[in-house]
């Protein structure tokens, strides 16, 4: 695996050192979403429709359709909620529950309005029968031993993963031996799959960046079942990674979440008097039960291409017409993964 290393402390000197003219080449290579818009079609991933769930809010106040799309996370990561969320979905049990608490800067969070809601008037929804309970332990995965891990040797690479050394100590030389030091904060991270992961030398877990999905719980040991879900609108809360579990993102419609209005209750739950602004949730469905001209499409560039390391890279060190200084590194939640949707072509 090749490891895109993202130091550019070397390129920044030498930049400094050449003529104005040469400066100025350097300026205007391509941007992030340059190097996307020519990635080759065979570099990008179809998201199964089983991955996607489609949830359909309310109009808005024009009566225009608001549509949000989720990708759920892939194994073996977060698997007994996923599994969970599978079951909610295909019992309709989501189907009139609402948006309950919209906090600024941070999340918005649907369910049943009555259920873990200090602005609870009722009595909470019953749950389906078959839902798994996880524990702590699976917030995140051992980096060894789970089964979609190949087997593999710290001081080799690993064909799973795809180690970004530097994205989170922006300035930092990149030094191949620091990323799988456990004292490292943040940890290192790295892409896998189409997603961003933090690693120390025992675990992997997914990370809080915007627009991920994760399980609204109560107090440890609850861990929540899936019933009550929230998607980050704000900057990542990193703090609460390996503490809930994150079962997926945002990927389409994220609109439609982010700009509802913020709650004037505790957390940012609406306050009794702020009802009438729960957003209501018509339906919630995995793409695959939905009828084949009326399921998103989506895909993903993969995160092991040549491709995505120049994107990363480019990420971390803008040097398209807009900058002056290459940062020299980028948190891992300022390299979202490009998704995009698309329509079949052709006939068949």
């Amino acid at each position: 695996m090749r490891h895109a290393l993202l130091a550019a402390a070397a390129a920044l000197a030498l930049a400094l050192a050449l003529p104005a003219s040469a400066q100025q080449d350097t300026e205007t290579r391509p941007g992030p979403a340059d190097i996307v818009n020519a990635a080759p079609q065979e570099d990008w991933v179809v998201i199964p429709p089983e991955d996607l769930l489609v949830m359909t809010l309310a109009p808005d106040a024009e009566g225009n359709a608001r549509e949000v799309v989720i990708q759920l996370m892939p194994p073996p990561f977060s698997q007994g909620w996923v599994e969970n969320i599978r079951l909610l979905a295909r019992e309709r049990w989501y189907d009139g529950t609402s948006v309950n608490r919209v906090q600024d800067n941070y999340v918005v969070q649907w369910g049943d309005p009555n259920y873990d809601n200090p602005e609870a008037a009722g009595k909470p929804k019953p749950l389906p029968e078959g839902l798994k309970v996880m524990g702590e332990e699976e917030y995140s995965q051992p980096y060894l031993k789970a089964t979609a891990f190949p087997a593999m040797s710290f001081a080799e690479d690993a064909e799973f993963f795809r180690t970004l050394c530097v994205v989170e100590n922006p300035g930092t030389p990149a030094e191949e031996e620091t990323c799988f030091e456990e004292e490292v904060w943040p940890p290192p991270t790295q892409f896998a799959r189409g997603w961003a992961f933090a690693t120390n030398s025992r675990d992997a877990w997914p990370v809080h960046c915007y627009g991920m999905v994760g399980v609204g719980r109560n107090y440890s040991p609850d861990t929540g079942s899936g019933a009550e879900l929230y998607t980050v609108i704000g900057h990542a809360p990193r703090h609460l990674d390996r503490n809930i579990a994150l079962i997926g993102r945002v990927i389409g419609g994220m609109e439609h979440l982010s700009s509802l209005p913020r709650g004037k209750g505790e957390l940012g739950f609406y306050s009794a008097e702020e009802r009438d602004k729960r957003t209501p949730i018509l339906s919630v469905r995995i793409a695959s039960e939905l009828p084949e001209e009326e399921r998103p499409l989506y895909e993903y560039l993969s995160t092991e291409s040549d491709i995505f390391a120049r994107y990363a890279e480019a990420r971390a060190n803008r040097r398209d017409a807009f900058f002056i200084t290459p940062a020299g590194g980028a948190d891992i939640c300022n390299i979202p993964v490009p998704v995009r949707a698309f329509e079949y072509a052709g006939g068949e």
